[in-house]
Order: C-alpha cells, then structure tokens, then sequence
C-alpha cells in the first residue's frame, strides 16, 4: 500500500508543477490532486495516528459506492482469491472437507490429488497438521485454508483418526494443483434426455461441457436439460463460446456499449456440438451476468426453452485496472443487451442499498411465487428472431414460470440448515454407515431406487436439531416432510459417493426438471413455446 500512496503523492506533485507552469486543468486532474493532498495532509498533519493505507482504500471504496451496485475495489490479498474460482485450480492437498463439531472430516479426497495418492479415505479426521493440534474453536475455513492450502511441491504432515483405531495415522503429503470443476452433474435422466449443471462459467468450462455432452450423447441423449440456477456467472468470453456449442454460424450473441465504450459485439464463428436438439434452459433469481448472457442469445434465437424464474439482472461489464500494490478496480465500462437488444442490468438508480433489497422486495411482491406479479410496460417490449415476445428491464424471463416450492418456507426446515444440523446429521450417517451401504446397495442406481429414509433417520435428525437448538414443530415437518426427506437422501448419497449423485436424487422432486421432461416429451406442446403461439 506505500506505493500506492507514493503513487497518489507523485500525482499530487506532477498537477501542483502543472498548476505553477499556469497551465489548464481539466475536472479529472483537479479532483485526483484534491484526494492526493488530503491523503498526505491526514498522514501528516491529524492529531492522532492514522492507518494511511486503510484510510487509503476506505476513500476508493467509498468512491466506488456512488456509482454502481458492482464496481469494487479488491485489495492485493483477495486478488488471488478472487480469481481462484474462475481460473479452475488452486494448489494444495487436494480433499473436500467439512468441519463438523471443530474437527477437519473428509468428505472425500480429490480423485488423483495429493491426499488420494498418499492414502487419506473419506471419514479421516484431521488432528495434527504439522504436529500443531487441528481441532477445537479455533479452526474454522481460514484455518484450514492457511495450513492445508500452500505452493506446488510443500510438503504438509497430518495426523488422522480414522474409524475406532485409537493410533493417529501420519502422511506427509506433497501440494499439487488441484483442479475446480465447473460441471456440477452430467447424467441421463431416462433414455433420451441429458441433463447438465453448470455451477460457473470458469476457464475449463466449455473442455468440461464438451466432454459431459460427448459422455451423454454415446449413452443416447436426444435432448438437454441445462441447468444454470444459482450460477452467478464468470468468463464472458466463456458465456460466449458456450452459445456457440447451441447455435448455427454467425448470429448475434451478445453486444455491450457504455458512454467511453463504443458498441462491440460478438458473433458465433461455427456450428457447435448442439445446434438442433431439443433444448430447455432452467434459471432462477440466482443466475446471473454470463448466465444471463448465454440464456438471454439462447431465447432471443429460439433456440430453446427458458423455464424458471426471473434471472438477477447483472449486466453490467466490470473491466479489471490494477493498482501500483498489486490491488485492483473492477470498474464498470459498459452494459451487455441480448441480441433482440434488451438490456441485462436491472435498474440500481435508487442506490446500492436499495439495489441489494432487490430479492427481497421480490419475495414481498409475490414473484417467487405468481408469474402475474410481474408488469413490464410496453417500452421494454422486444422480439425474438421467430417474433416473439421477449421483455427487457432487467433479468431474462422465463418462457414457463415455476414457483418457489414452498417446503423451503417452513421455519423447522430452514433452521435445521442454518444451524448446520441437517448437514452434521447426513455427514456423520452417511461417512459411519458408508462401506454398509456400498455393501448392502452395490452401487447408487440400486441405492436410489431402493434406500427409504426410515423413522430411525427421522429421530437421528430430530436429536441432531436438538444438539443444535432448533425447536422440531410436527406441523412445520409435515408441510416440509418431503422435502426434508428427500434431502436427507440426497445428501446420503453426496457423502457416500459424488456431488452428482445429490442433484440424482433431487431430480424425482424438482419441479423444473419434472417441467422440462413433460415439455421434452411432448414435441407438438415444445414447438408451440417456441413459435409464441
């Protein structure tokens, strides 16, 4: 941060030099030389001592607030952080964790990672790291990304518990890249439709949906379910050959414009994997920016079907400046529009404040759960290539409306999840009983067909909401029972097997998919959505 500040005093010098000379400011140089001084004139000359570098990034953030709801400052520590998850890797041990009663329990160790070569299974708990105790109130995800994350090539000794052996197991693991996926699931969800989630639109995204769609289609996939709910976007760049893979050789993807950023647009370049199978889209208030963007062409096109709820509204395109220490402004430069012309960005006029209400004002107004509680005027009407009628004003609107199941309002349900006692309770059934239920079930097909989340898995819950004080209601667990048993199924099965193997289960109730399958199995009902009539 020092040179940051030196950078702002060198301005500071260099525009009180062009104001001796007499010569012309412009609005831009008098303003940057008005913080510049105010910074040197706080460092020396207020009354107490001053931390200059936080006052420093207070003043940007501060000066980011008044323009946007997504311009941001992001210091030289979180930089790297901030990428991670796009780039598609990071380097470490190589496990997916949880941290259940302040102990590090494996869920399961990267296939091929570090911590899978050496020999850590899933259930092993993490007690030393580097002969330091690793349990207790003080470990919590910054701890264990501090001692466990690290350079390729360090070594890391940890000393685990595994099952009711009561010697501790040491490993010395070496770090390694480890790579992120952004494909969550990619199965066939009976004999002709895929199905894929897409968590974030990351550096190895489209590699990962060529090699799930090639997997699909050798198992007979006629028709694709792609599933971009609560993906918050990533990569343009990515969002853009994405829509290539759906849509035939040079159509308007997506354009972007802004005061100091004249009109570009972007084009498909060639037929892609998937440009003439059935198709349908599912978003929700929580797809954002690139899935915006790629759900947004795909609609404008009528290329496939949208079904969900109204997508977030970030369409807003933030360019990266880096700063003299390594921090950076993601400033905004322009906005994206669809290729009908409609413009991503719900409005944010009102302030950032307001801007972040935005879900909840939804949710107040009855979207979630009523279609008709949506009004656009006949400004932001727009057409598709087939003349359809497609809405701007903010978000991409679904072709077919689907609530929000309302198993997810009862308060039994949702303080079992916010006080961890539904994913402790899984997470512990599902790592003690796992070799019984590999043995007794063979393999997840038979699991999902034939496991029944018993009375007993009923009162372990309840016991598990008790240790964690949630008070059980029996009419809040019959509006939600369902649901809650379904999920405690699913998450069975992720700790058991894979991620994939809990959207599986999830799918017999998830009123999108059971929507998408009854319009992909209807071919007259499919071409009606798409023609508008």
């Amino acid at each position: 941060m020092k040179s940051l500040k030196l950078f702002f005093l060198a301005i500071a010098s260099f525009l009180t030099i062009a104001v001796t000379a007499q010569q012309p400011q412009s609005k831009g140089q008098m303003n940057a030389q008005k913080l510049a001084t105010t910074l040197y004139l706080i460092e020396n000359f207020y009354v107490d001592t001053t931390n200059i570098d936080k006052v420093t990034e207070n003043a940007i953030v501060a000066a980011l607030k008044e323009l946007d709801p997504h311009s941001a400052y992001i210091s030289k520590n979180d930089v790297e952080k901030a990428n991670e998850r796009l780039v598609g890797s990071f380097e470490g041990i190589g496990v997916t964790f949880q941290l259940i009663r302040d102990t590090i329990t494996v869920i399961s160790p990267t296939v091929g990672g570090p911590s899978e070569k050496v020999g850590i299974m899933a259930g092993d708990q993490f007690i030393k790291i580097d002969g330091e105790d690793a349990f207790g109130k003080k470990v919590d995800n910054e701890y264990v990304q501090k001692h466990l994350r690290g350079k390729k090539g360090t070594k890391v000794t940890v000393s685990v518990k595994r099952g009711n052996d009561p010697e501790l197991l040491d490993f010395e693991i070496i770090r390694d890249k480890i790579p992120l996926n952004s494909i969550n699931a990619a199965y066939m969800l009976d004999n002709h439709v895929g199905y894929i989630k897409l968590d974030q639109f990351a550096q190895e995204t489209v590699k990962e949906f060529k090699e799930a769609f090639n997997k699909l289609q050798a198992q007979g996939m006629t028709s694709l379910i792609f599933d971009l709910r609560g993906n918050s976007g990533g990569y343009l760049n990515i969002a853009i050959d994405l829509v290539d893979q759906f849509i035939e050789e040079n159509k308007l993807i997506v354009f972007t414009e802004g005061i100091h950023s004249p009109r570009q647009e972007w084009r498909s370049k060639a037929s892609g994997l998937y440009t003439s199978g059935k198709l349908v889209f599912l978003i929700d208030e929580g797809s954002a920016s690139a899935s915006e963007i790629l759900s947004g062409a795909i609609q404008d096109h009528d290329r496939g079907i949208i079904i969900g709820r109204r997508s977030f509204g970030k369409g807003l395109v933030q360019r990266p400046f880096e700063l003299p220490d390594g921090s950076q402004i993601r400033l905004t430069t322009s906005r994206y529009h669809t290729p009908s012309g409609r413009c991503i960005q719900r409005p944010y006029e009102k302030g950032v404040e307001d801007y972040a209400k935005e879900m909840i004002k939804r949710l107040e107004h009855g979207e979630y759960y009523h279609a008709d509680s949506i009004h656009f005027p006949d400004s932001l009407k727009y057409k598709t290539d087939g003349g359809r009628t497609v809405y701007g004003g903010g978000g991409i609107m679904p072709d077919i409306f689907i609530p929000v199941d309302t198993a997810y309002s009862s308060k039994l349900y949702t303080n079992l999840v916010r006080k961890g006692a539904l994913n402790r309770f899984t997470t512990d059934y599902g790592l003690k009983h796992r070799d019984e239920i590999k043995a007794q079930y063979g393999d997840f097909d038979n699991f999902n067909k034939n496991f029944t989340v018993n009375q007993d898995l009923i009162n372990g819950l309840k016991a598990a909401g008790e240790e964690a004080k949630v008070e059980w209601n029996e009419e809040q667990f019959k509006h939600s029972e369902k649901f809650i048993l379904l999920q405690i199924k699913a998450l069975i099965a992720r700790n058991v097997w894979e991620t994939q193997q809990y959207y599986q289960v999830m799918a017999s109730n998830d009123p999108g998919i059971q929507k998408a399958l009854e319009i992909l199995g209807n071919e007259r009902e499919y071409k009606r959505i798409l023609k508008g009539k």
